[in-house]
């Protein structure tokens, strides 16, 4: 396959799809719809996982696993989580196949093994969960229970792109349950803190943290928090979201608590998950023309050391040299590949790493290494220096330092140059039509004009954000008194 991909100014889309491919991330699947996470892929997204597994540890939480199947009875208990996700579920109706008399060597469904009751393919896990949690739950003293869960979920996509969009996926779900309303409301502000952390720490992209509009917020919660961050062509993406449910499912399911005054109350509930579609927000929002460009501290692989050699001998002196390098970078808690691989000349292997986005590359040859130096390049900048080799384990884990910082200033700046007020209906079209991004408009609060204005201006409201300062103002549509600015953009 080639690995030439579509400069993001000509295409964008086709350049995503194509660097998503390429770089060796994923692949689509026989399934329509569905994608296959290849190994560097589902690399990045265990180091992903395994930091969020961490971090959801350090705040109380514990793993467990609930059934992939959802009895659709079970599913209806919750009339608006159901109609909210009613047109994306895969149903099972049939439990057996046979062979097909008119097609021998054939299957066909077996009429005789319908189902008594269809199962919903979970889309969310509110539902199972919960009807799990009524026998857990008798007093205040089984609470709060603090879930998680790792697992895939299926949501019926007709237009899919990998890792963005595909109808099914891999998350994490928490399901927490609370014995007071105030426990549940700062549970839910808790997680919302911890996927800020993780994005922006971690992925280096910042992001904003908001309240969702009544019609943007998830079927079955009372209040929706999230956080948005901003790709490179200028959309949004919702990239984690936290759930105050309220009692709903409590009483859903009938979930209630003795509490410490012998009386009976309903329970009240979070739910809160970030997907792979991680993934793509990190491919969006650093990536060049050239491949990815990933943040060192989730990169699948952040240093390699190509040698540039001629003949076993130098070889052997490159490679003992660099043995105990190797080693102190291991120590240092750096994930490091020797590549010295005969079958691809040091031109291809620089090419398929910057393309794969390792944030360090070292290249060492016979003549450096008689001089007691190697060539340092970064993926971010491209900037190459040439280091002693004394002490370079230790710079090239300050340079890892240096890359992740810079490439979240560079996605904060990107942000800020793309944030833009808008006082007046054309105002707020021309900035979605010309440079795009964030814009900060008044709202009236009605649900009829934020529809209308996702028909007009093809942008929704993707947050009113924690920290936006009360201002008298008028709706950008309709002209009605507005209270302060909420966040739209065309986004993913």
């Amino acid at each position: 396959m080639s690995k030439v991909i579509t400069p993001m100014e000509q295409d964008y889309s086709q350049w995503y799809n194509d660097l998503v491919l390429r770089s060796g991330l994923a692949d689509y699947s026989a399934v329509r719809g569905c994608m296959v996470i290849k190994p560097y892929g589902y690399r990045l997204w265990e180091n992903m996982r395994d930091v969020l597994d961490k971090m959801f540890k350090d705040t109380g939480h514990v793993n467990a696993y609930f059934p992939l199947f959802v009895p659709k009875s079970l599913f209806e208990a919750e009339e608006k989580n159901a109609e909210g996700f009613a047109k994306e579920c895969a149903v099972v109706t049939h439990y057996r196949l046979k062979n097909d008399p008119a097609n021998p060597g054939k299957l066909m469904v077996d009429p005789e093994a319908r189902l008594e009751e269809e199962l919903v393919v979970r889309p969310t896990s509110e539902a199972i969960i919960w009807n799990t949690y009524k026998g857990w739950i008798q007093s205040y003293r089984d609470l709060p229970i603090l879930v998680n869960q790792w697992a895939n979920v299926v949501r019926w996509e007709m237009r899919t792109r990998l890792f963005l969009r595909t109808a099914e996926f891999l998350w994490q779900e928490g399901h927490t349950a609370h014995a007071t309303e105030q426990e549940a409301r700062e549970e839910a502000a808790k997680m919302l803190e911890v996927y800020a952390d993780f994005v922006e720490n971690y992925m280096a992209l910042p992001v904003v943290k908001g309240v969702k509009s009544e019609s943007e917020r998830f079927a079955g919660a009372v209040d929706t928090l999230c956080i948005e961050a901003l790709m490179q062509d200028g959309k949004a993406l919702q990239a984690g979201t936290s759930h105050f449910l309220g009692q709903n499912f409590a009483k859903a399911f009938d979930v209630k608590f003795s509490d410490s005054n012998n009386k009976l109350e309903y329970v009240w509930a979070t739910s809160w998950g970030v997907s792979t579609r991680l993934i793509g927000a990190l491919v969006m929002a650093h990536s060049d023309n050239q491949g990815l460009v990933l943040p060192p501290k989730i990169a699948p692989l952040q240093v390699v050391i190509v040698p540039i050699y001629k003949g076993d001998e130098q070889l052997a002196a490159i490679t003992d040299t660099l043995k105990p390098i190797i080693s102190q970078l291991k120590d240092l808690g750096i994930s490091v590949k020797y590549d010295d691989s005969e079958h691809t000349r040091p031109g291809w292997k620089f090419a398929e790493y910057e393309l794969q986005g390792v944030p360090v590359r070292m290249a060492i040859g016979a003549r450096d290494l008689a001089n007691g130096v190697a060539e340092i390049a970064r993926r971010d900048t491209k900037e190459k220096m040439t280091v002693n080799l004394d002490g370079i384990a230790f710079y090239i884990k300050t340079l890892l330092d240096e890359i992740q910082l810079h490439l979240f200033e560079k996605a904060k700046n990107f942000r800020a140059a793309h944030t833009t007020e808008a006082n007046n209906w054309d105002e707020f079209v021309s900035i979605l039509d010309g440079k795009g991004g964030f814009v900060s408009a008044h709202w009236d609060g009605t649900a009829d004009t934020e529809e209308k204005i996702k028909d007009l201006a093809k942008a929704t409201i993707r947050c009113i954000p924690l920290d936006a300062k009360e201002e008298a103002g008028t709706c950008i549509l309709t002209g009605k008194p507005s209270s302060k600015r909420v966040l739209f953009a065309r986004a993913y």
